[in-house]
């Protein structure tokens, strides 16, 4: 590998082979989203717990601090919207120029595999691998689903993340489900869980995480489960713990607990 390869990879995956990414890109589809009317305002005081940040390109320039330390991951791909006909009609939106100028530690896509544009999905997560491996700047394939949720089980998933590890990807992100070790066994590059839907048992968040790097992932990229939450520096805190720290979810629930009570 590359040192330049490796060294952006260093930067979002730490030391002990475990990251913890947050996710503000929910903007690009769903626009001002419960808690991201302003993604900087949203993220800033989460920027300690975490090793990076996965925005688009529009609120890294507009809400994002260029002094912050936290290395960017950027969102590269587009094209769709809740309210459009089909969400994984998605294309890669952002050329390999501007994610130099914006200085990404690495960039993100979403792939549709079984989807009508399976197809163009793929292919753009194939091109921008090529395109940016020629800068040394790492690609995390998203294995998204769109409104089908039937979509998340280990079998499925699995094949997901085994062809965009195949088409070149650094990093799969894929959802945490039963059987979830099959997903990991099965996919030859580092997996991070994405975090779904919003969960309303903040323990629930906290196990499912811990369950996942039990069975193989190095971390996760969650973000409507910790901004959306009553105490985002709470959860981020103990998820935190959970990923770098060897926290169970016992010992995490309590801290979160503690920073919530004294939140109010």
């Amino acid at each position: 590998m590359e040192w330049g390869m490796a060294n952006r990879l260093a930067r979002t995956i730490k030391s002990d082979g475990h990251c913890f990414y947050l996710a503000v890109d929910h903007g690009y589809f769903q626009g001002p989203t419960h808690c991201l009317e302003n993604p900087g305002r949203t993220a800033e005081p989460l920027l300690k717990y975490v090793d990076a940040v996965f925005m688009p390109r529009g609120s890294v320039r507009f809400s994002l601090t260029p002094n912050m330390e936290t290395p960017l991951i950027l969102r590269v791909s587009g094209g769709n919207s809740m309210i459009g006909d089909d969400l994984s009609n998605e294309e890669v939106s952002v050329s390999t120029r501007e994610i130099i100028r914006l200085n990404a530690a690495a960039v993100g896509i979403s792939v549709y595999v079984g989807s009508k544009y399976e197809h163009q999905t793929i292919m753009a997560l194939s091109k921008l691998v090529d395109e940016c491996s020629d800068y040394g700047i790492p690609v995390m394939a998203v294995t998204a689903v769109g409104r089908e949720e039937e979509k998340k089980s280990a079998r499925y998933l699995a094949l997901a993340s085994r062809v965009c590890a195949e088409q070149g990807a650094a990093v799969v992100k894929t959802y945490y489900c039963e059987d979830f070790e099959k997903v990991v066994e099965g996919c030859p590059v580092p997996v991070v869980i994405a975090g779904g839907p919003r969960t309303e048992n903040d323990l629930e968040v906290i196990e499912f995480v811990y369950d996942g790097m039990q069975k193989g992932a190095i971390g996760v990229n969650l973000g409507r489960n910790i901004w959306q939450n009553e105490c985002p520096e709470g959860m981020a805190r103990a998820l935190q713990m959970v990923i770098h720290e060897k926290a169970t979810p016992k010992e995490a629930f309590e801290v979160f607990e503690e920073m919530k009570r004294n939140k109010k």
